[in-house]
């Protein structure tokens, strides 16, 4: 490692691909690749952490019970600084030939925005910065929303300075939200919002320790399809008995 690395913060960093388990890379970058790192980092990034309740009437004297009913995908919001007037490039970065804002603009819009003609989709994304701010495996995550402000132009009118305020929607793969959920007690009442990859077979399986209920659960939501389901509507989980050893 060069000595000057010692004391260079790593950047954050945008990882893009076209599934949700994060392994079809996306390309589209300042490089063509699936990554694009910032041109500085943010000065601010704030994470929103929110649990939704339900009451429930209890035979206590102290009225409806508070009960948890689910938490609320994470979100996280960074502003974004892009610079074409070359300020914080120096020595051998000025070899090459500096992205203008356009460019850093256009790079962000295709990764993180822009509907994918394989998937019909926007892509799946994992933000990598410091690990004690996104964790070791980062941020898995789909943009909710960017705003884009122009604050500097050329006399030609080609923007010089951009600042984008993005906001990011936590989207994990099914299993490792099986995982961060823990709901293991087929005994309890369940209400489960919809995320993005989640199959009623597959919410049964992390509920019940099986599949076989979803025919079940779909009659009690009153589903006509146990395939259509939308991402952000609740679906409640009675506390079926789990099934027999050998069942599906």
């Amino acid at each position: 490692m060069a000595l000057g690395n010692l004391f260079k913060l790593a950047k954050l960093t945008v990882e893009a691909y076209t599934d949700i388990e994060r392994t079809k890379p996306l390309g589209g970058g300042i490089h063509g690749g699936n990554t694009l790192e910032v041109m500085y980092n943010p000065e601010t990034l704030a994470t929103r952490h929110e649990v939704a309740f339900h009451a429930k009437k209890g035979i206590s004297t102290h009225g409806a019970q508070t009960r948890w009913s689910h938490s609320a995908a994470e979100e996280l919001t960074v502003k974004l600084v892009f610079d074409g007037t070359n300020v914080g490039y120096f020595g051998v970065e000025l070899v090459r030939q500096v992205p203008t804002v356009a460019v850093w603009i256009k790079a962000f819009l295709s990764l993180c925005y822009d509907v994918q003609s394989t998937s019909h989709e926007t892509a799946y994304l994992r933000l990598r910065w410091n690990k004690g701010v996104l964790g070791t495996a980062g941020f898995e995550c789909r943009l909710k929303s960017a705003d884009i402000q122009y604050t500097a132009f050329e006399r030609d009118g080609s923007p010089l300075r951009a600042e984008i305020t993005a906001t990011f929607i936590q989207a994990l793969d099914p299993k490792k939200n099986a995982q961060k959920l823990r709901l293991s007690s087929p005994d309890l009442t369940h209400r489960l919002v919809v995320r993005e990859g989640d199959t009623l077979p597959l919410l049964c399986q992390q509920i019940y320790g099986s599949a076989a209920h979803y025919l079940r659960v779909a009659q009690v939501n009153g589903l006509d399809n146990f395939r259509d389901l939308s991402v952000g509507q609740e679906l409640f989980f009675p506390p079926f008995e789990r099934p027999e050893r050998g069942s599906p």
